[in-house]
């Protein structure tokens, strides 16, 4: 019996993995051990990296509300507390959009959250 190798089928899966490392620079994109380990490495990244986005905006909202919280005389940690102790379920990228877009709306709720902070915490 002669030597198999998969013909028809072992050709797609090589043409399969070298059109997922189209663009890929040099030997990654041709050699099929190369664009292997290419593909393989960039799916690892990707997986990474989509988790790695999710904090990435988190923190750019914290950070913007921080801002808008300074210039409304009110730490970002302070705020916080005042809206959990209102009841206040806004998400961070809601009212880091509401402070950008909507800057009297998110007035009204920082003095929301002022009102629900104790008094002796916000003078400090």
């Amino acid at each position: 019996m002669g030597r198999a190798t998969y013909g028809a089928a072992r050709h797609r899966k090589k043409v399969r993995l070298l059109r997922k490392a189209k663009g890929y620079r040099g030997a990654r994109s041709k050699l099929w051990r190369t664009a292997k380990e290419a593909v393989q490495r960039a799916g690892v990244f990707a997986y990474r990296d989509r988790r790695a986005r999710k904090r990435d905006f988190r923190r750019l909202w914290i950070t913007r509300l921080s801002a808008a919280c300074r210039m409304r005389d009110i730490a970002y940690s302070r705020f916080v507390f005042g809206l959990s102790a209102a009841g206040i379920e806004l998400n961070r990228k809601v009212m880091s959009e509401m402070a950008i877009h909507a800057p009297e709306d998110f007035d009204a709720v920082v003095e929301l959250a002022k009102q629900f902070t104790p008094r002796n915490a916000a003078a400090a």
